[in-house]
């Protein structure tokens, strides 16, 4: 049976190959196309996104520069949110962040707060992690830590991500490796849970249909390639 480093460094080889070899960024192939993908950013504007609780798109604090929807350090921009929500899909994207960086991808997020509260892919530089596994790259922030074989681009180098939500069947991937699966509603996540700080927040761990976001955590964060496929 192939170790699992081995099979996580196979996987990053993959993965790059083949998106060394893909079209350009932020389009779709026709496979995609025909397996329901959709693209949720043209590498052009912010169709398909709005400011949380606005309708609008950002006047500051995001930029979209060589294909990336980036979000500019130190620009005090709101946090970018879905205009659509899903139930069951596979979110994909690619992103990149300078050395000693911070951010997260959303999910199961509801506008019924003053800020976006979901469940976090997070996206970080792990020297910042201390002793924290479940705050590490790739974890559900504060609840499950991701598998400690998970392969991470170098700086300046783009990463693939996938958030898997079918049924109460989670699952985070990173460079072509699944680092992360939980189920939503299980006894066990509810319990981490209520060690965090989302303990008060009705419902969270649980089965939603809602909103993706992109956060604005004051470091830079680059995203490309952002597409989702709804499953049934």
């Amino acid at each position: 049976m192939m170790k699992t480093q081995t099979f996580f460094a196979l996987a990053a080889s993959v993965f790059a190959v083949a998106s060394a070899s893909a079209g350009q960024p932020n389009t779709l192939s026709d496979s995609e196309k025909k397996d329901g993908w959709k693209l949720l950013f043209d590498g052009k504007s912010f169709n398909n996104w709005r400011v949380y609780r606005k309708e609008g798109p950002p006047d500051k604090g995001w930029a979209i520069k060589d294909g990336a929807l980036t979000c500019v350090k130190g620009g005090k921009g709101g946090n970018l949110i879905t205009r659509d929500q899903f139930t069951d899909y596979e979110f994909s994207w690619e992103w990149k962040i300078p050395p000693r960086s911070n951010n997260g991808v959303k999910y199961m997020v509801e506008e019924k707060h003053g800020g976006p509260i979901g469940h976090e892919y997070q996206l970080i530089d792990d020297a910042l992690v201390k002793n924290h596994a479940e705050s590490s790259c790739a974890s559900f922030y504060l609840v499950v830590a991701p598998d400690e074989n998970k392969k991470v681009m170098p700086f300046g180098e783009w990463n693939h991500s996938k958030i898997s939500v079918k049924g109460n069947h989670v699952e985070h991937w990173l460079n072509g490796g699944k680092v992360l699966e939980y189920e939503l509603g299980d006894p066990e996540i509810l319990a981490q849970v209520k060690k965090t700080k989302f303990k008060n927040v009705e419902g969270f761990g649980t089965k939603k249909t809602a909103h993706i976001v992109l956060t604005y955590h004051n470091d830079e964060c680059a995203f490309r390639n952002i597409k989702i496929r709804e499953l049934k």
